[in-house]
C-alpha cells in the first residue's frame, strides 16, 4: 500500500516528492532474502549522449521536476538502501540530513542546498541524472566535490572527511584534492562503486562567469579511468576486467552470460552443471549479478527456489551477495542491462566469443578445484605456484587457471603439447614476452589516451612475435601458439596476415614515437635561468614524438625561451652584479634569480638592494624598473618576488609555445591511437599470443 501511495504520489507531480520522501522516511523496509523491485526496469530513463558543455544542458532544465520524477524513484530507493548499511558514525551523521525527493538526496531548505536553475548544484543534479546509480565527484577548482547520497558514500568507504566537518545545517558535502583522484576512485571501485567524474573546461575565465563542465569519464570495477593519461610520462596499471554475469536455466542445464563491456564482449556457456556454475561464480571478479527468472521455475513447480533442494548449492553462493532478478530473453535483456550501466548507445553491438562446448572435457567440479588448489583454499598450497616460476604471475597464471578449470578441446590441447615439447628442446634466446592486458589496450585506444610510454610496450609486443617468427626453432612455436590464441580471442588470424599487420603497426609506430636514440629533444638549458624551470615546463611533452611532426611548434619554443633569457639578462643581471659590489652596513643584501616553482616563473628574488640615496650609479635604472611580483588571480606573492614589464612579456610568449607544442604532441599522440583502431583485433591477438607463450615456457 505504501508503495502504490508514494508511486501515485510521484507520478502526479514533483510537487509532491517531499511528501513521498517523508513516507519513505517513516517507512522501513522489510528484511527479506531477496531484493523486492518497485518498477519494471524497463520504465527507468535510459543513459543519454552527455554534452561537452552544462550550459545547453541547464537550459533544457527549466524545472528541477524534470529530474525528479517516478522515473528516478527507483533509483533513489537503491540509494535508501545504500544510506541504511552505512556504519562510521561521521557518514550516519551526514544520512539524517539526506532528502529522498530527488536523485542527490539534498535539502533544498538546509544551508548551500539550492537546486534553482544556474546553481552548482542544479548542474550536478543534471549530470546526475545521465547516471543515477553512479557516484558523482565534480571537478571544482583544486577539489573533486561530492553532495549528497555521493558525499555519504565518499565518507564511508575512501576514508575522507566531510567539508565543514559535520554541521547540521549545511548539506552534505565531501571530496579530494585533485592528486589524490586515483586513490579515492580506486577506493570507491574497490567497494564495487561506479563513478562519474566531471571535469572543469580549463583556462581564462569571464568575472563572475561559471566554469563549464563536461563528463569527461567513468570508473567501475575492473574498468579505470583513463582521461588525461595520454599526457603522464609512467606505465598504467590496469585492473584486471570484470564482467557483467547473468544466470539463467533451462532444459539443458544452467546458462552463465558473461558481458564485458571494455571489449564488446560476450559469451554464453550453456549445460553447466549446479557445481560448474558455482566453481565459475566463485572464481570471478564479477561487476554486477543477474539472476533470470527461470531459476525460479523449479521441477517442484513453485517459484520459492531452493526450498525443494533443487538450485540450493547456487542459491546459498548468490544469496549472501548483491544481485537483481532479470525476465525475457537471456542474452539480449543482459546485454540492455549493459548498455544502461555503462551508458552506452543502444546500437551498441557485442560480439559473441563462446567457446563451444562439443568434444571437450567438463569443467572441474568445486570439490576438486579447491582440493587441488587451483581455486584459492585455506590451507591447501597453491597448485598455481608450483607450475608457474614467480615471475609469470598476473595475465600468464590466470591463463594457466583457466586452462585447468576448464580444459580445452583436443584440437586446442595438442597444439599446447606440441608447443610445450619445442620449448623444452630449443637452444637460441627467447625474448622478454612483454605481457599487455587486452581490456587495456581496447579502452586506451578507443579512449585516444595512449601515451608514448604504452605505444612503446605495443612496439615491443609486435617486434617480439616479428623475432619468433624469423628465428627457425621460435617460427614452429609461433605456428602452433595460433591455436590457443585463435580460441581464446575469438579471431582467427593466419600467420601470414599477422606478420603484416605487426611489420606495418610497428613500422607506423617508430615514425611518430620518440625511441629515447634522437639527440634533437634536450631540455633547454640557458645560463642565468634555473634548470629546474625549463625541466618542468617541458619534460611533460618532449621526448614523446619525434621532432619532425613538430617542427614548427619545438623552434617556436627555443626562439621564446632565448628571448626569455635576453629579457633577465638585460633587466635582472645589472642588479644582482651591483648587489654583489654593495657593501651593506645593514647586513648582507640578497639579490639572485630565483624560480616560483607554484607559479611555474622566473622572477628576481631580492631584498635591501633599493638604495637609500639615488646616484645613478649601474643598475639603479633596472631596479626602477622592477614590480612586485603577481600570481594568475593579480594577487601580490610576496615581498621578495619583483619581475619587470619586459620579463613577463617575454614569460608569456613562452608558456604559449609550451602549451602549443604540448597540445600539438597529444595532438599525434591520439591521431595515432585513432588510426591504430582499426587494427585493434591483431593488437589483441598479438598481446594474447604473447600472454600464452609466456605462460607455457614459464610452465
Amino acid at each position: 500500500m505504501h508503495r502504490v501511495l508514494v508511486s501515485s504520489l510521484v507520478a502526479a507531480t514533483p510537487r509532491w516528492l517531499p511528501l513521498a520522501d517523508s513516507i519513505l522516511r517513516r517507512r522501513r523496509p522489510r528484511c527479506s532474502p531477496l531484493p523486492v523491485l518497485m518498477f519494471d526496469r524497463r520504465a527507468w530513463s535510459k543513459p543519454r549522449k552527455v554534452s561537452r558543455g552544462i550550459s545547453v544542458a541547464s537550459r533544457k532544465a527549466n524545472k528541477q521536476g524534470e529530474y525528479c520524477d517516478e522515473s528516478m524513484l527507483s533509483h533513489i530507493m537503491w540509494w535508501k538502501e545504500k544510506m541504511e548499511r552505512c556504519r562510521k558514525p561521521s557518514s550516519i551523521q551526514l544520512t539524517q540530513r539526506l532528502v529522498y525527493s530527488n536523485i542527490l538526496g539534498l535539502d533544498p531548505n538546509l544551508r548551500n542546498g539550492s537546486l534553482k536553475d544556474g546553481t552548482l548544484n542544479m548542474e550536478i543534479l543534471v549530470f546526475k541524472s545521465k547516471f543515477p546509480r553512479e557516484v558523482l565527484l565534480c571537478r571544482v577548482g583544486d577539489f573533486y566535490e561530492a553532495i549528497g547520497f555521493d558525499a555519504c558514500i565518499l565518507v564511508e568507504h575512501a576514508g575522507l572527511n566531510p567539508f565543514g566537518g559535520l554541521r547540521s545545517d549545511s548539506i552534505p558535502k565531501a571530496g579530494c584534492p585533485v592528486v589524490n583522484l586515483r586513490q579515492t576512485l580506486d577506493d570507491l571501485t574497490r567497494c564495487g562503486y561506479s563513478v562519474c567524474i566531471v571535469e572543469e573546461i580549463q583556462g581564462p575565465t569571464q568575472a563572475r562567469a561559471r566554469k563549464s563542465r563536461f563528463i569527461s569519464g567513468h570508473a567501475h570495477p575492473g574498468s579505470p579511468y583513463v582521461f588525461g593519461l595520454a599526457e603522464v610520462d609512467h606505465d598504467v596499471e590496469f585492473p584486471d576486467p570484470m564482467p557483467v554475469v547473468g544466470i539463467s536455466h533451462s532444459a539443458k542445464g544452467y546458462c552463465l552470460i558473461s558481458v564485458l563491456e571494455t571489449m564488446k564482449t560476450y559469451s554464453a556457456e550453456e549445460g553447466l552443471t549446479e557445481e560448474a556454475i558455482v566453481t565459475k561464480l566463485r572464481i570471478c571478479r564479477y561487476h554486477h549479478l543477474y539472476l533470470h527468472n527461470s531459476l525460479k521455475n523449479n521441477s517442484s513447480g513453485t517459484s520459492r527456489w531452493g526450498e525443494f533442494g533443487e538450485g540450493g548449492l547456487l542459491w546459498g553462493e548468490c544469496s549472501g551477495k548483491s544481485f537483481e532478478w532479470f525476465d525475457g530473453s537471456p542474452i539480449q535483456e543482459l546485454l540492455c542491462k549493459v548498455r544502461e550501466i555503462y551508458g552506452l548507445d543502444e546500437k551498441t553491438v557485442f560480439r559473441d566469443v563462446t567457446v563451444s562446448l562439443e568434444g571437450r572435457p567438463q569443467p572441474l567440479h568445486l570439490g576438486t578445484a579447491t582440493q587441488i588448489g587451483v581455486i584459492p583454499t585455506e590451507g591447501i598450497p597453491s597448485l598455481l605456484r608450483m607450475v608457474l616460476p614467480s615471475n609469470c604471475g598476473g595475465l600468464p597464471s590466470m591463463y594457466i587457471r583457466d586452462l585447468l578449470l576448464n580444459p580445452p578441446s583436443f584440437e586446442v590441447a595438442a597444439a599446447i603439447q606440441e608447443a610445450c615439447r619445442l620449448m623444452g628442446n630449443i637452444t637460441c634466446s627467447i625474448p622478454e614476452f612483454t605481457c599487455i592486458s587486452a581490456a587495456k589496450l581496447v579502452k586506451l585506444l578507443e579512449s585516444k589516451e595512449v601515451n608514448h610510454i604504452e605505444f612503446c610496450r605495443i612496439k615491443n609486443v609486435l617486434d617480439e612475435i616479428m623475432l619468433m617468427n624469423r628465428d627457425a626453432e621460435l617460427s614452429a612455436i609461433l605456428h602452433e601458439l595460433l591455436v590457443p590464441a585463435s580460441v581464446a580471442t575469438g579471431f582467427k588470424v593466419e600467420a601470414d596476415m599477422l606478420m603484416n599487420g605487426c611489420s606495418i603497426i610497428s613500422q607506423r609506430i617508430a615514425e611518430v614515437i620518440s625511441l629515447g636514440v634522437e639527440s634533437d629533444q634536450a631540455i633547454t638549458s640557458l645560463e642565468y635561468i634555473p634548470k629546474e624551470f625549463f625541466n618542468d615546463m617541458e619534460s611533460s611533452w618532449k621526448g614523446r614524438v619525434k621532432r619532425i611532426h613538430a617542427e614548427e611548434e619545438f623552434a617556436n619554443v627555443d626562439r621564446a625561451a632565448e628571448a626569455l633569457s635576453i629579457a633577465v639578462i638585460e633587466d635582472f643581471m645589472p642588479i644582482i652584479s651591483r648587489v654583489k659590489s654593495v657593501v651593506s652596513s645593514n647586513g648582507g643584501l640578497k639579490g639572485e634569480i630565483g624560480y616560483a616553482k607554484e607559479h611555474e616563473a622566473v622572477w628576481f628574488k631580492g631584498k635591501r638592494f633599493i638604495p637609500n640615496v639615488w646616484a645613478n650609479t649601474p643598475g639603479e635604472q633596472q631596479i626602477k624598473q622592477l614590480k612586485p611580483a603577481i600570481d594568475s588571480k593579480g594577487r601580490k606573492v610576496g615581498e621578495e618576488w619583483f619581475t619587470t614589464s619586459k620579463v613577463e612579456n617575454a614569460l608569456a610568449r613562452y608558456h604559449e609555445a609550451c602549451d602549443n607544442a604540448r597540445n600539438k604532441v597529444l595532438e599525434l599522440l591520439r591521431g595515432l591511437s585513432s588510426e591504430l583502431q582499426d587494427k585493434i583485433n591483431i593488437l589483441v591477438f598479438c598481446s594474447t599470443l604473447l600472454i600464452i607463450a609466456k605462460a607455457l615456457f614459464g610452465h
